[in-house]
């Protein structure tokens, strides 16, 4: 199934060089924007499954864009594609429900996997950045709830959701567990049920939180 694109940026030549290289790599590009705005007006209209979002948009910035369109758009997923590669700037993304983070010093064909993971459900981020953005989760988990009734899950579902955070597709699962793609969609799915969660990003959050995406000691 081909994947719509949204392309926000303020810049009027890299939006539309980014709209043109998604174009030709076979990505459905139906819409872009310049300002957030905009870029919320028009993901409600043509609702895209994966928006390109700058963070540098004006007075309203990319994050709060971010946090609008995934409060109302629950099935479209924003990949931030920024010059900036500040830590406290990841995190806001992120935390406004970015579903990843790459700079644009990315290579043509980074972005082009990146955009077709995010449509995909993954949580997509350039190398270096994703140990920042677990560590703080983390950090936020590091005083649980202990009275807060855990959901229970088998030990094939933790497995799978352990592999989910670390950021492996479901057949890169189902080849490391030898088990088939549709039994992993199967456990994915009956965790989503079970956390009542939406989708594998927030799965990865969730065992993030939980301390699930570390290697079991027999695997070290």
């Amino acid at each position: 199934m081909t994947v719509s694109v949204m392309v926000v940026d303020d810049h009027p030549m890299w939006r539309e060089g980014v709209a043109r290289d998604l174009q030709e790599r076979g990505f459905e590009v139906v819409a872009t924007a310049g300002d957030a705005p905009s870029a919320v007006r028009i993901a409600k209209a043509v609702r895209p499954n994966v928006v390109l979002m700058d963070l540098n948009l004006g007075e309203l910035s990319g994050v709060d864009a971010t946090a609008m369109i995934t409060s109302e758009l629950p099935e479209t997923r924003v990949l931030v594609l920024s010059a900036s590669g500040e830590h406290d700037d990841v995190l806001q993304a992120v935390k406004a429900g970015a579903s990843g983070y790459l700079v644009k010093s990315a290579s043509s064909e980074e972005l082009v996997e990146a955009v077709s993971r995010t449509a995909a459900g993954d949580a997509v981020f350039t190398a270096g950045l994703a140990g920042l953005v677990l560590g703080e989760y983390r950090r936020m988990a590091a005083a649980p709830d202990d009275s807060e009734e855990k959901p229970q899950l088998t030990d094939r579902e933790t497995e799978v959701l352990r592999l989910v955070a670390k950021g492996l597709t479901a057949r890169q699962i189902a080849n490391r567990l030898v088990i088939s793609h549709r039994t992993v969609e199967n456990h994915v799915q009956s965790t989503l049920r079970k956390l009542q969660l939406h989708n594998r990003v927030e799965l990865a959050r969730y065992a993030i939180e939980h301390g699930l995406d570390a290697e079991p000691e027999a695997e070290k």
